[in-house]
């Protein structure tokens, strides 16, 4: 028997499938752009399932600063498995085509992970402030179960989105035309051109469900690195302050990189001059970023070179023996 969702897109949908045009007007480079990204794929695998093992086995990382990133890590993990593997088989085969369901499937996952990782970089921040800005109460701010509630919030967060965003694309008819320009199935930026529709409702819908989920974390991840700055320029000596700020560089790193090229791209205008602009910019946050993720965690952080220097101690011995 058939799922009430795939009943609504059969009444609703008048064809079969969609074609995500992807990188298909460069035939020249598809041999190279599908080793580019494979080669990216198993980086960013490799790199946050590192990540999220090393914060599982090693005590001195079971802080919740490390927890968050662990949850961080396993949701890049997802977000690059949800994208990456139908671009390199459509780079590989030329295959272009995903059913209905599979492209609305791949929206909602996309979605789901998107606004969790907003929340979890508003935790991440949170706790930031409260280890530079309230360091003498930390420990009881920040608790164990405090930092397990924030992130279990952080994805029912996502999945509500995720969920109110699909639910509403679910009921446009899509009658023609089938072709998404872009790598993925991104519905929302792509509705006006894809349904025979009136899209009105569901980009205002679209709109305001948007902004209620993403800006309160932003505008707290904004609050908590404003209140963190002035913290650390009022500690008297220099390398006090290069310090403190060292100790939340990555992270301000990693919010700069997703919220400015996220913003970039759903803040544009939807015309169809900026689709190839849009598609490169949303590269950084749905390939680049999660592989950029744990090398720039790793790089700054000498808790994390120092379990990584224990786990190859204990691979090497292992291999020894």
């Amino acid at each position: 028997m058939q799922s009430t969702a795939e009943n609504v897109w059969q009444n609703q949908t008048t064809i079969s499938e969609f074609l995500l045009l992807g990188f298909g007007d460069l035939p020249e480079l598809q041999g190279l752009l599908f080793l580019l990204f494979l080669a990216i794929y198993l980086v960013t695998m490799a790199g946050n399932l590192l990540m999220v093992v090393l914060v599982v086995t090693y005590r001195h990382l079971h802080t919740p600063m490390y927890f968050f990133l662990g949850n961080l890590s396993l949701l890049e993990s997802c977000n690059s498995s949800t994208i990456l593997p139908k671009v390199l088989s459509s780079l590989s085969s030329g295959g272009k085509s995903v059913s209905v369901t599979a492209c609305f499937t791949q929206f909602f996952i996309f979605s789901f992970l998107g606004g969790t990782e907003c929340y979890l970089l508003a935790m991440m921040s949170y706790d930031r402030y409260l280890a530079i800005c309230k360091p003498l109460h930390y420990a009881i701010l920040m608790s164990g179960r405090l930092s397990f509630q924030l992130a279990a919030v952080s994805w029912v967060s996502g999945v509500l989105v995720s969920l109110s965003l699909t639910v509403k694309a679910s009921q446009l008819s899509f009658c023609g035309p089938n072709e998404i320009d872009d790598y993925f199935c991104d519905i929302t930026s792509n509705i006006q051109y894809i349904s025979c529709s009136d899209t009105y409702l569901f980009e205002l819908s679209s709109f305001i469900f948007t902004y209620i989920f993403t800006l309160p974390p932003f505008i707290l991840t904004v609050a908590s690195y404003v209140l963190i700055i002035l913290t650390i320029l009022r500690i008297p000596s220099t390398s006090g302050r290069q310090k403190t700020f060292s100790t939340c560089f990555s992270h301000l790193t990693v919010v700069a990189m997703y919220y400015g090229t996220l913003m970039l791209v759903y803040m544009l205008p939807r015309s169809r001059d900026l689709r190839q602009v849009k598609k490169v910019f949303s590269l950084f946050y749905t390939v680049l970023t999660p592989m950029f993720n744990p090398l720039i965690y790793s790089l700054r952080n000498m808790e994390v070179k120092d379990a990584l220097r224990k786990g190859f101690r204990r691979l090497i011995v292992f291999m020894i023996k």
